[in-house]
C-alpha cells in the first residue's frame, strides 16, 4: 500500500512517497504553497497518478506531546485533504523530523541555499518512515 507522507507548513510541503509494499519513504518533491485549493488539487492528483492510497500528514506536537496552534492547522489540513481526495489521513508526530533532516543535509555539505527545500522533502520522509516503521512491526 503506498503512503504520501506530507510535512506541512505556512509556504511549502514537503512531500515524500513510499514504494509500493510500504516498506520504505523517500523525499519526492517541494511543493510551493500557492492556495488552498490549488495545494489540494496538486496534491490530490500526485497521488492519483502515483497510486497512493493514504496520506501521512506531519502533526507538530508540542514537546510535551500537547497540541499547539500549528498542530491545529495541520489538522485542518488533514481534514480538508481528506474531503478533497476521499482517501484516509492519518496524523503523525513529526517532532524533531526538521530539525534532524536539516542536521543531515548540513553533515553531507549541502549549501543553505539548496538545503531551503530539501529539508522538507527530508523532513516528510523522516516522519513517514517514522509510520511504515510502526505499521510494519505491528504485522
Amino acid at each position: 500500500m503506498r503512503s504520501m507522507g506530507l510535512d506541512v507548513g505556512e509556504v511549502r510541503i514537503g512531500i515524500a512517497l513510499s514504494d509500493q509494499t510500504g516498506l520504505i519513504a523517500q523525499g519526492h518533491a517541494t511543493l510551493e504553497r500557492s492556495g488552498w485549493d490549488r495545494d489540494l488539487a496538486y496534491l490530490a492528483e500526485m497521488a492519483e497518478a502515483r497510486g497512493v492510497e493514504r496520506f501521512v500528514v506531519g502533526n507538530p506536537l508540542n514537546l510535551d506531546g500537547s497540541a499547539g496552534r500549528q498542530a491545529e492547522r495541520s489538522r485542518d489540513f488533514a481534514d480538508r485533504l481528506k474531503e478533497a481526495t476521499g482517501l484516509p489521513v492519518v496524523l503523525w508526530d513529526e517532532r524533531f523530523t526538521s530539525l534532524s533532516a536539516e542536521k543531515t543535509l548540513i553533515e553531507a555539505g549541502v549549501r543553505r541555499k539548496k538545503r531551503r527545500g530539501a529539508i522538507d522533502r527530508m523532513a516528510a520522509a523522516i516522519m513517514l518512515q517514522s509510520y511504515l516503521d510502526s505499521r510494519n512491526r505491528q504485522f
